[in-house]
């Protein structure tokens, strides 16, 4: 501090710990009338949102929730859902969305390692649940959540309505004590053993939504139909970036082709988010259900690397695609592919293959970088040279829950390493060629399974692909193509039609020398389980 800076410290007029909660504070204030929350027919305003998600917090409190204690909750892209992201942490506790795929079992080690004081159950999820609740010494309370657009299961515990009339909106909420205060627990899916907690502080949330809001475009007209499960590391921040401009989240409780579509319509829905697995998914829907898109409907992508035949099928559907990158330690996304100007011009597959790169770091993001990981240097930027992704900034997530070692093996070098294999392009746009687990080496020489994977997906009867090391005598790896066909395209291809395709788009050697047609396995959000391919791969005689 210089001589001319005495007296200028921190006061309470220039200084309050950012916290997401004062997102809703500030639109409640300004539009009070104005449509927060669509859900079915009922359509909540802002001014219910917050007396709802303070009526949330004060009964936490009043019920024994105090700050620091997990609050967990089980449902689907729900108004609760909604309020639990604004009432868990306005009591002052940390919210852990629960993925509903996963087995009583996962459910059970979660609750118990994240040390959960209470959780939110909708009806749908009550027999999982009291499965989970089983397994475990000491369960939470329950609180049951009776959503009026399903009869599915039944109310646990204390029904939701009542639980928030013991709460008075008029409460103080828990504002944080400092931003590094914890504001979130969401655990990683994992693909082997138990899943990984990722902790989120209160500065993280609010910056990675503000993120959110310039990357994506977001603005008080917006309307958000929640197609990405909201237990995705809070859905991407997306809860609370919505709020933040005066958006509407348009709920959904189920990802289906049809209603998707027909909410677009209905409520001009204007931004969405979903993994490539749902984009795939509405690219290849009956032409029965879909429906012509006649206003500007803008959906990011990320959690995988999309092929660029998806995105180019999704904008002939008429959708704008934003392609973004991210992990569950990274609060969801924190790169995007910017869109410079002198792309404009370029034909339809050109400007598809370029926003299937990963792109620059987000305008929140202090570092972004393609790394040697063994000399700690940038590599080339030459379009060639693979290195690691890593990332600095205030949206990295605080550490692994109860694991100082993967913690210290994650932050390694003051970085957070992503484990994502990468080029970085002349233009400083990186494009991720694999997960390094992933990568396949044949003869010596690398090979990105995403590569062989943008040539099967270019197919048009091919609908998913997945490509995996297979053991080989000669080569030490080849790769092994497990595909999905188009709907009612089944047997249109054999394995010599689709090693023929490859060869002619791609360098020999990078073909597959086996193809298996098959559904993919995938992991709870969407990603397919590759590990459970080269399990496969290893088998083939």
């Amino acid at each position: 501090m210089t001589i001319y800076e005495e007296g200028l410290g921190a006061n309470a007029a220039n200084y309050t710990p950012l916290t997401p909660a004062d997102f809703l504070e500030r639109s409640a204030a300004i539009w009070p009338n104005k449509v927060a929350v669509i859900h079915g027919d009922r359509q909540v305003v802002y001014r219910e949102f917050r007396r709802r998600s303070r009526c949330l917090a004060s009964a936490l409190v009043r019920c024994g929730i105090g700050r620091g204690d997990v609050v967990s909750i089980i449902a689907p892209n729900t108004p609760a859902m909604l309020e639990a992201h604004y009432g868990v942490i306005m009591a002052g506790a940390v919210l852990n969305a629960l993925n509903y795929r996963l087995d009583a079992e996962s459910i059970a080690f979660i609750l118990g390692h994240g040390g959960a004081r209470l959780v939110l159950v909708d009806r749908a999820f009550a027999p999982l649940m009291q499965d989970a609740l089983a397994l475990m010494e000491t369960p939470p309370v329950v609180i049951g959540i009776d959503d009026p657009l399903t009869t599915e299961g039944t109310v646990l515990g204390v029904d939701y309505e009542s639980f928030l009339a013991e709460g008075d909106a008029t409460d103080d909420w828990q504002r944080p004590t400092g931003e590094w205060d914890s504001l979130a627990l969401n655990y990683t899916s994992g693909t082997t053993g138990n899943p990984k907690g990722v902790m989120f502080h209160h500065r993280g949330g609010f910056l990675s939504a503000m993120g959110n809001a310039v990357a994506f475009g977001l603005e008080p007209s917006s309307r958000y139909l929640w197609t990405l499960p909201l237990f995705h590391c809070n859905g991407w921040t997306f809860p609370w970036a919505v709020t933040a401009v005066g958006g509407t989240h348009v709920c959904l409780r189920g990802v289906e082709a049809a209603e998707i579509f027909a909410s677009i319509a209905v409520h001009r829905v204007s931004h969405m988010c979903a993994a490539p697995i749902v984009l795939n998914m509405l690219v290849h829907a009956p032409d029965a259900v879909k429906r012509r898109i006649d206003h500007r409907v803008r959906i990011a992508t990320g959690g995988a690397a999309p092929p660029s035949a998806v995105i180019e099928g999704m904008e002939q559907l008429g959708f704008e695609v934003t392609h973004l990158y991210g992990l569950t330690e990274t609060y969801g996304p924190s790169g995007l592919c910017a869109w410079p100007p002198e792309w404009d011009d370029l034909d339809l597959t050109s400007r598809a293959a370029r926003m299937a790169r990963q792109g620059v770091g987000y305008p929140t993001v202090e570092g972004f970088r393609v790394v040697n990981p063994q000399t700690g240097f940038d590599v080339l930027r030459d379009g060639a040279t693979v290195g690691e992704i890593w990332l600095r900034g205030n949206t990295v997530m605080k550490g692994y829950l109860k694991n100082r070692a993967a913690s210290d093996e994650a932050f390694a070098g003051g970085w957070f390493h992503s484990g994502d294999l990468a080029v970085m392009h002349p233009d400083g746009y990186a494009e991720i060629k694999d997960r390094s687990k992933d990568i396949i080496i044949s003869g010596g020489e690398n090979i990105s399974s995403l590569e062989v994977e943008e040539v099967l997906y270019k197919h048009p009867q091919i609908m998913e692909a997945a490509v995996v090391a297979r053991p080989d005598a000669t080569w030490g790896e080849t790769p092994c193509a497990f595909v999905t066909m188009v709907p009612g395209q089944k047997g249109a291809l054999d394995e010599a039609a689709v090693i023929a395709w490859c060869r002619d788009n791609l360098a020999h050697y990078k073909a597959p020398r086996r193809v298996v047609f098959q559904d993919l396995p995938k992991t709870s959000t969407g990603k397919i389980q590759k590990f459970v391919l080269r399990e496969q791969a290893r088998a083939i005689e």
